[in-house]
């Protein structure tokens, strides 16, 4: 399968509304998620919210069970049909208020997954500053939200110039202290990259991934802008040019 593509990130326009209320800004970890079937606490789920861009990671147990650390093309066909249960996109989210209260839209532009058929979206109910509650509007579920502490700040969206190679860019979303890099692949499965983790002291430690080689490596990680649109983006051994999509 070749990677080589139209560029995967020129999906849906960001939604014409304001952004999103300060309260959703930083990283979330859903702790709990209810349906009328399931009841999990056990997934690896991490949705990190800008301004307007969001990303999210869901990795279930059952993926990292039996050698899932292997590179992909070592993986059994086994192997490969848990890591294709992995879940995860990339988007902009849009808040508006409904009858049922307020709603979050998060609109897809890149997805592990195929297309949704119902629109992502649900009822939020904040119960403190950092839990929040969401209902399901085209789905019956329930999903309970814990924001991460030191995620609020700063807020950036960066999106990587166009590759020589062949691969498709990627974005890097960074809150606080953590950091997500999404890359997505000429179609859905195992080497489309969002990867999930904590910059610290000049590195950048990966905790989780949709591709599991990269889970457990510290890179080397900077960002200083360098113009009103532009940052310089170190990352392991290459330092180049970023585009700025949000910075606050």
């Amino acid at each position: 399968m070749s990677d080589t593509f139209a560029d995967a990130w020129s999906g849906p326009a960001a939604p014409d509304s304001l952004p999103v209320p300060a309260r959703y800004r930083g990283v979330w970890m859903r702790t709990l998620l209810e349906t009328p079937d399931l009841r999990d606490d056990t997934m690896f789920v991490r949705w990190l919210q800008l301004g307007r861009w969001h990303a999210d990671l869901r990795i279930p147990a059952a993926a990292r069970a039996t050698g899932s650390a292997l590179p992909l093309l070592e993986c059994s066909q086994a192997q490969l049909a848990l890591l294709a249960t992995q879940q995860g996109f990339a988007g902009f989210t849009q808040v508006t208020r409904g009858e049922m209260g307020e709603v979050c839209t998060w609109h897809r532009v890149v997805d592990y997954q195929p297309p949704r058929p119902a629109v992502d979206a649900g009822v939020m109910v904040f119960e403190g500053p950092d839990c929040v509650i969401e209902t399901g509007i085209h789905g019956v579920y329930r999903e309970v939200w814990q924001r991460l502490q030191n995620s609020t700040e700063p807020l950036m969206a960066l999106a990587e110039p166009e590759r020589l190679d062949g691969l498709s860019s990627a974005r890097i979303f960074i809150a606080g202290k953590y950091l997500m890099r999404v890359r997505p692949s000429q179609s859905t499965g195992p080497h489309f990259e969002i990867s999930f983790g904590v910059v610290d002291a000049g590195r950048w430690h990966i905790q989780q991934s949709t591709i599991p080689e990269f889970e457990g490596q510290r890179i080397l990680f900077s960002v200083i802008r360098s113009g009103i649109a532009e940052a310089t983006v170190v990352v392991g051994c290459s330092s180049t040019g970023w585009d700025i999509l949000e910075w606050t």
